[in-house]
């Protein structure tokens, strides 16, 4: 049964995250300028330092999950906006991959008008540069991605249904008033929990995946513009989100 403490613990978790998040992004922004490094070695240290951190982040999401995971799809520390654009508690893996095609379309885009401007040369090559083989590769990553995606979704519809199945609704016709507990309607919520556990878990596994490979397609610099795109986008969709709720309800 989940507790005050692990709410707690589990709104903590988010918030030393997005704490990370800001150190990382002001980390990433230093070195892509003015101009990234021509040695690699830095970034890639950078590159492999992010993944390692979201290891951590999704291990410590998936120990805390199993003393209260319902706050991991409903968190309180977000704001309604937040929530009604997650998926099985975090974002869709192939947002990642959306991402990089954004970006790629926006700096090229850039890239030709300044090109028109003083007829050529100057950018640094980042997304805009994609080649061929990449295209090709981030191409496979979105296919295979959605297929998982489109498989945990039917995983968790499956969840949601099971509430309006049996055991559960055998149960809560049987009792006697509206919310009595008993014994057998607690095994049936906790069994109901564990298999939520797990949905979390692959679909964090995927999102983390997701990245790892999208990292490997891109080469060093490309990876860190990336990766500080990603951590802005995410801050700036957290505190737009806070600055929209405050305006729709006010200071009480």
């Amino acid at each position: 049964m989940a507790s005050k403490d692990s709410k707690c613990l589990s709104k903590c978790c988010f918030l030393e995250w997005t704490r990370l998040e800001k150190q990382s992004l002001s980390e990433l922004q230093q070195v892509l300028s003015p101009s990234p490094p021509d040695d690699d070695t830095e970034l890639t240290r950078l590159v492999h330092k992010e993944v390692k951190q979201f290891e951590n982040y999704v291990d410590r999401r998936r120990q805390l999950s199993k003393a209260d995971v319902a706050c991991f799809y409903a968190p309180t520390w977000c704001t309604p906006w937040e929530n009604s654009l997650l998926w099985i508690a975090g974002c869709r893996p192939s947002s990642f991959i959306r991402l990089v095609y954004a970006l790629s379309g926006l700096e090229l885009e850039a890239k030709l008008e300044e090109f028109l401007k003083v007829g050529g040369g100057g950018s640094d090559v980042k997304l805009g540069d994609l080649s061929a083989k990449q295209m090709v590769l981030v191409d496979g990553l979105q296919r295979r991605t959605i297929k998982e995606e489109e498989k945990l979704t039917a995983k968790l519809a499956g969840l949601q249904e099971d509430v309006a199945d049996q055991p559960i609704a055998a149960i809560a016709k049987k009792l006697s008033q509206v919310g009595e507990m008993c014994g057998e309607l607690d095994k049936a919520l906790e069994e109901h929990e564990r298999a939520m556990v797990t949905a979390l878990e692959e679909a964090d596994v995927l999102r983390l995946n997701t990245v790892k490979e999208i990292l490997e397609i891109l080469t060093p610099v490309q990876a860190i513009d990336f990766l500080a795109t990603s951590k802005k986008l995410h801050l700036s969709v957290h505190e737009w989100s806070k600055k929209r709720d405050q305006c729709c309800h006010g200071p009480w």
